[in-house]
């Protein structure tokens, strides 16, 4: 058998099990649709929250509505959120010794990983279209067109997939369910000391520098520009360059976490 043959039939293969392993993914949340319900609805609340009951207070930089200020950093919060969902379903097969046993089987070393990242994209995406037509709801609408608005909905994906490739990591780190409760500890401050909710010239002058150069921020700032909605402004490399670095900084997090992640799965003890 040729060499080209050899590696057609091993990615066929290993597609497959990718395959097989994210329809177990999406079978475990059609069986337990609890967290998913709840993980789709908590981002709505908060928009909910800010957007009625605190809106009136919020003063968006520039006028403008809050609401429409509001909507695409919740979208980059929900991603920013997701490195929990993704943490403690790896993190719980690895716990139960699931991992190990799959490990031991004739499959591709890939699947595992990979059919969890796609399990948790096709959430991601879901999550997404709950939000959007949450904001539709609320009155929430992008103004410069539908090649902006996906391109929008691709970073905030981008931010998605980091998040999925730093929460495997962390989980076959740790490889404790429990340890969660650690991870939000870290994932909360960095959702609220960003732009989401308010701009960073409100903030006290370390924050707003912390707020300016939050990953977060970019995505919000970069999908307020892309949607056509309010946004923060200001002169700083941060608002001036944000849809550059709503693409550099998860792709960066990719960068220095896959390694560590592959590196971390082939050490495992079987």
């Amino acid at each position: 058998m040729s060499t080209p043959t050899l590696a057609l039939r091993r990615a066929r293969w290993a597609l497959t099990d990718a395959a097989t392993l994210t329809g177990r993914a999406l079978a475990h949340w059609a069986r337990q649709p609890g967290p998913v319900i709840v993980a789709l609805l908590f981002p709505v609340l908060l928009v909910l929250m800010f957007g009625y009951l605190l809106g009136g207070a919020m003063v968006v930089p520039g006028g403008g509505d809050y609401k429409e200020f509001l909507l695409p950093g919740m979208f980059a919060m929900t991603m920013l959120f997701g490195v929990e969902a993704t943490y403690t379903a790896v993190a719980t097969d690895a716990a139960r010794g699931v991992t190990d046993r799959f490990r031991s089987l004739p499959m591709a070393r890939s699947a595992v990983v990979t059919g969890r990242a796609v399990a948790d994209l096709l959430h991601a995406v879901v999550a997404l279209a709950v939000m959007l037509g949450c904001g539709a709801l609320v009155g929430w609408q992008w103004h410069l067109g539908a090649g902006r608005a996906l391109a929008a909905v691709g970073l905030l994906l981008l931010l998605r997939a980091a998040m999925i490739v730093l929460g495997i990591h962390l989980a076959l780190l740790l490889r404790a369910p429990e340890s969660v409760a650690v991870l939000q500890i870290l994932v909360w401050p960095l959702g609220f000391a960003s732009n989401v909710f308010v701009a960073p010239d409100t903030m006290p002058g370390w924050l707003a520098a912390v707020a300016r150069w939050n990953p977060l921020s970019a995505t919000a700032a970069a999908c307020r520009e892309l949607f056509g909605n309010p946004g923060w402004g200001g002169e700083s490399f941060a608002a001036q360059h944000a849809v550059a670095l709503a693409v550099a900084w998860p792709l960066l997090l990719i960068a220095v976490c896959a390694p560590l992640a592959v590196r971390r799965w082939r050490n495992l003890s079987r």
